[in-house]
């Protein structure tokens, strides 16, 4: 049963690598800006490490006073090559419906560019109640902070730090770059193979609070 609380039940998520699997679009955009603008990226590496924001990795294969530019038409191409390869992950609509059952918001908080966040979730049957992109870290916490969420979910050891700043639960999930024994070493409250687990959790924590 929901619990009553003085405020709604608010989750947040992170987007890449927790509720969808993004690697595909990705990978096929940087291929694509690649070959536009003749420079080398090793789009499998980049695919190895997703969550810290764009203008990081552009910065591995562009110098610097080309990054903002490069990161604009990178968003650009994304639109036409990410979208349809796109999968939810293992789980992903569950739990967001574990958590409307409950009475509450969903809130997607992640570092993508904001309006390819909405796309994504848009094509892949998803709603959220918040969006917000091109957050990391630290500024993720004061995203959730600010909408009351309490509970936080991502693959990400900076999706750890953005929890524990908000002082929200943390949940890994090992669905990204992470395995669950690093994910707890970094201050995960708890650690989930993949969010197929999320709803029976979900269900325990409410109960026990």
């Amino acid at each position: 049963m929901p619990v009553s609380s003085p405020t709604p039940l608010t989750v947040g998520f992170d987007l890449d690598m927790t509720l969808l699997d993004t690697r595909p679009g990705i990978h096929a955009t940087y291929q694509a800006l690649s070959a536009e603008t003749g420079t080398y990226i090793d789009a499998d590496l980049v695919v190895t490490r997703l969550g810290p924001p764009l203008l990081n990795e552009i910065r591995n294969w562009f110098p610097e006073e080309e990054v903002e530019r490069v990161a604009t038409r990178y968003r650009e191409l994304y639109r036409d090559r990410a979208f349809a390869p796109t999968v939810a992950l293992p789980g992903a609509h569950a739990a967001v419906e574990a958590v409307r059952a409950h009475g509450g918001r969903v809130a997607v908080i992640t570092g993508k560019y904001e309006p390819n966040a909405h796309l994504h979730l848009e094509h892949a049957g998803m709603a959220a109640d918040i969006v917000i992109g091109d957050l990391w870290a630290e500024t993720k916490g004061e995203a959730l902070r600010e909408h009351g969420a309490s509970i936080y979910v991502g693959d990400h050891l900076g999706d750890i730090r953005g929890a524990r700043h908000a002082d929200a639960v943390a949940v890994g999930v090992a669905t990204g770059p992470y395995d669950a024994q690093e994910l707890r070493e970094a201050g995960a409250d708890v650690v989930l193979a993949d969010l197929t687990g999320f709803p029976e959790w979900l269900e325990r924590h409410l109960g026990a609070n």
